[in-house]
């Protein structure tokens, strides 16, 4: 049976074009594009893309399928959570290895792929550094060779846990940019935090209104201030995770004047919801996440961000977990509470109804944020991340005028709440693609076969 798919009449967007033009797909790689390219004797499958728009798959650099915290782990594993994201157009995820204190890192990424095999999607996995441990050095070397890692995340929050002191993180990015790689950090001060967590709760003030005081603004931004600082004496390319604050913001863009390379990257969550939404204890508890939800004026600084190039990828830090509602098993103490919350299945719906259907950005600007730029920063590009001959066919084709209600009754991801609920939706895939294969159609999947590939990373 041929594998020869022909798709036609698309309006193909790409991160710096949009034309009209047929696409042919053989053995899940884009063979051409072209009009009128697979001619008469054309034996394969025609899908008609008129009226449609043509994306290249998204990819979602920040995702946390199965991540054990605490006593308890994220809700989505990666069957589930693969799943989620193919719905909402994203083919690709980049998802974390976490290893202990005392664990060898390549024996957790042995691990960690085997739990990634339920994965529908392709995947990429990105390496923590919670420890500096004999032999790490060549380790980090190794994963970037051999493995395809070139990227390894740094926590200057849970010191109990994964984060570590200044020192050891400004000895892991030494290490990271000596074997070619880039350090994701995330961007807390993890000493003022446990401070004013502990002060807090001291006081009794352990209701989930106080949670945006205890992690406010400026824990956040006098770490993204340090971590750009570091990567000045390191050399170590430096990837900002999850930003959420104008404060930061400002940060980034003084680096960015004095000519600093740092990749920034925020989350659909911190452009559209605000910290007023923690002012009920009970409904609050389902908006927990590490850095907190900020005020209005934050989300309007993003967006301004987000359209002049200032952020440069929109990721999910999808990490869901069940018993948040409001009749969940979890009480209104925010220091008990997992800090986590599900978006990998509404990323690409969020940024076209709220970003581009608002004038807020473009249709190939849209394009950058959720594929191509994650792709050329992660080393999948163009594998991943564009329309042309030679990439994987993995391929989007989006309804604009699809409309919905994000509603958790429908939702794939594993979880009993949902943050955008009531949310209203335009614009929405009708198909999915990866490799080739069609996988999700008008709102029906076809899980016949695994097709996800652990994704060997070059940059």
């Amino acid at each position: 049976m041929s594998r020869d798919i022909l798709v036609k009449n698309g309006n193909i967007i790409t991160h710096n074009r949009m034309f009209l033009s047929d696409i042919l797909i053989s053995d899940g790689k884009i063979k051409s594009v072209g009009k009128k390219i697979a001619g008469t004797k054309f034996k394969g499958k025609i899908i008609d893309a008129a009226g449609l728009f043509v994306l290249p798959g998204g990819v979602d650099p920040h995702v946390h399928m199965q991540l054990p915290v605490g006593d308890t782990v994220s809700s989505d594993d990666f069957e589930s959570g693969s799943i989620a994201a193919i719905a909402g157009g994203t083919t690709t995820i980049i998802d974390f290895v976490t290893p202990s204190r005392d664990e060898d890192i390549l024996l957790a990424l042995k691990s960690r792929k085997e739990e990634a095999k339920s994965s529908y999607c392709d995947y990429g996995l990105h390496m923590s550094i919670v420890s500096l441990n004999k032999g790490v050095d060549d380790r980090i070397k190794t994963s970037v060779t051999d493995e395809g890692i070139i990227s390894f995340k740094l926590y200057m929050a849970y010191k109990n846990s994964v984060g570590m002191d200044d020192k050891d993180i400004l000895n892991a990015m030494e290490m990271v940019e000596n074997a070619g790689g880039i350090a994701m950090i995330h961007c807390e001060v993890g000493d003022a935090a446990e401070f004013l967590r502990n002060k807090y709760l001291s006081k009794g003030k352990s209701s989930i209104k106080y949670y945006p005081e205890v992690r406010n603004d400026k824990v956040e931004s006098d770490a993204v201030g340090r971590a750009i600082f570091f990567s000045e004496v390191t050399g170590c390319p430096l990837y900002i995770v999850h930003l959420s604050s104008e404060s930061s913001l400002e940060k980034v863009y003084s680096a960015r004047e004095k000519g600093a390379k740092i990749i920034s990257e925020t989350c659909p969550h911190y452009l559209l919801l605000d910290d007023s939404l923690y002012k009920d204890p009970e409904k609050g508890k389902k908006f927990l996440m590490c850095p907190p939800l900020r005020g209005k004026s934050d989300n309007t600084s993003l967006w301004n961000a987000v359209t002049e190039g200032l952020i440069d990828v929109v990721s999910t830090d999808h990490c869901p977990f069940k018993g948040k509602g409001e009749t969940g098993s979890y009480s209104d103490d925010f220091s008990v509470i997992p800090k986590g919350i599900g978006g990998v299945e509404y990323r690409l719906k969020l940024l076209y109804t709220y970003g581009v259907s608002m004038g807020k950005i473009g249709l190939n600007r849209f394009v950058d944020l959720i594929s191509t730029r994650p792709a050329k920063i992660f080393g999948l590009y163009p594998r991943k991340g564009t329309i042309m001959p030679g990439s994987d066919a993995d391929i989007v084709l989006w309804n604009p005028e699809k409309s919905e209600k994000i509603s958790v009754k429908d939702q794939y991801q594993n979880c009993d709440t949902n943050v955008y609920e009531d949310f209203k939706i335009k614009g929405a895939p009708s198909l999915v693609m990866i490799g080739g294969r069609i996988i999700f159609e008008n709102d029906l999947f076809d899980l016949s076969e695994k097709r996800g590939n652990y994704l060997f990373r070059k940059r």
